[in-house]
């Protein structure tokens, strides 16, 4: 079974954590089969990157998230796109 979880990088007291695809029973920092982006809980606000597509990609194949990047996901939610006549504003 396939999971979508951290993987640590970074220096000690400076963790940097990538997103990535693994097999669900392997160590942490171990082989895995595709990076999907980086998070960087130091930076203010903390900083997510990943690839979307790549995401629901791999969840519609099967892989389940961990509780951790699930979180992330939907705390990261990119806002839905306004429509353009809303996002003009009007001048009187």
């Amino acid at each position: 079974m396939l999971a979508i979880r951290l993987t640590r990088i970074g220096s000690k007291k400076r963790p940097t954590y990538r997103v990535v695809v693994t097999e669900a029973r392997t160590p942490r920092d171990s082989r895995v089969v595709e990076n999907l982006g980086y998070y960087n809980p130091k930076t203010q606000p903390a900083t997510l990157k990943v690839d979307r597509d790549r995401v629901a990609h791999w969840l519609k194949v099967g892989a389940q998230p961990s509780s951790t990047v699930n979180s992330l996901l939907k705390k990261h939610q990119e806002p839905a796109a306004a429509p353009a006549a809303a996002a003009t504003p009007s001048v009187q």
